[in-house]
């Protein structure tokens, strides 16, 4: 359905999750890679996969939101492979320890906003430079449902970067149109990766968010991966400037939680909720009480887990 031959993919957190399977979904349809991640390493692996498959990658360490190191990886890309034609804007971290704004750490703020914002703004900036000159490419920008409206499930610097990524890509979109560039970003709801698996699987928060969705499910990785080759494709070609939401339907539908989230409990006596949190109409199932002291190793070891 997707062919990329001929044409340079550059990725942006590829080490693992979600990034892993965009490169090698990319690489099954032809496109040579750049891929760049903070771990060599790991970023090695997911390289040596991609090759497996037939295809040239470049594997170029770096800090996203170190402006030296994306200069380095744009630059070596392109000295390697002459052009970059498509840009994946997907790194980005969270925080899964359930702090409230009003407690919110300034350098857990900032470590985000450095990484998710500020990073891909660099990206989009250097390889849009590079794409402008040459009158033609297009990004996608991972971006997420929780920059689209508030969320029970979430942190308020996490929030912030992706509403941020989603008005600029908005804004690019169109400042770019009339240049050949396309910006678009791709939305996911709540999906199963490996940044994402401790707290949906493990805490059992998969049911009470499929719950709440009008698909009655999470989404899976190869959902999120194909509307990013759909973006990314000549197909998408009459479209910028656009989110697509990837979620089961759950922005569409409205309310807010029912069941009070576990993450209100987990830094009650160290950072509570001022004054306090609601406690929601629906009492909590009985086989959440076990789920109460959070996340392992997070709020508790994990050698102490019974």
């Amino acid at each position: 359905m997707f062919n990329f031959s001929g044409k340079t993919i550059l990725i942006t957190g590829a080490s693992y999750g979600l990034g892993a399977n965009i490169a090698t979904s990319f690489a099954s349809a032809g496109a040579r890679l750049i891929l760049t991640a903070r771990t060599q390493d790991r970023l090695e692996s997911v390289g040596a996969q991609c090759r497996e498959i037939g295809v040239e990658v470049l594997c170029i360490s770096g800090d996203v939101a170190n402006e030296d190191d994306v200069k380095n990886v744009v630059a070596g890309g392109v000295s390697e492979f002459g052009c970059i034609d498509v840009l994946i804007n997907n790194a980005g971290i969270s925080d899964s320890r359930g702090i409230s704004a009003e407690r919110f750490p300034t350098d857990t703020f900032d470590n985000i906003m450095n990484i998710d914002l500020k990073g891909a703004f660099l990206y989009m900036r250097e390889v849009g430079l590079h794409m402008l000159m040459k009158k033609s490419g297009n990004i996608v920008n991972i971006c997420s449902i929780k920059g689209s409206g508030a969320n029970e499930n979430t942190n308020i610097a996490y929030a912030a970067a992706k509403g941020a990524m989603r008005n600029i890509t908005q804004q690019l979109g169109c400042e770019w149109a009339d240049r050949g560039v396309r910006v678009n970003a791709v939305s996911p709801g709540y999906i199963i990766t490996d940044m994402t698996r401790m707290a949906l699987q493990k805490l059992g928060m998969d049911k009470i968010i499929a719950s709440r969705t009008p698909m009655r499910r999470l989404g899976e990785v190869h959902e999120i991966v194909n509307a990013v080759l759909f973006l990314a494709s000549d197909m998408a070609g009459y479209i910028t400037g656009h989110d697509l939401l990837v979620d089961g339907g759950t922005n569409a539908g409205n309310g807010y939680y029912q069941i009070q989230p576990l993450l209100h409990e987990w830094n009650a006596e160290t950072a509570p909720m001022a004054p306090g949190a609601y406690p929601g109409l629906v009492p909590r199932p009985e086989w959440m009480e076990s789920l109460l002291p959070g996340l392992p190793g997070i709020h508790f070891p994990v050698a102490d887990r019974k």
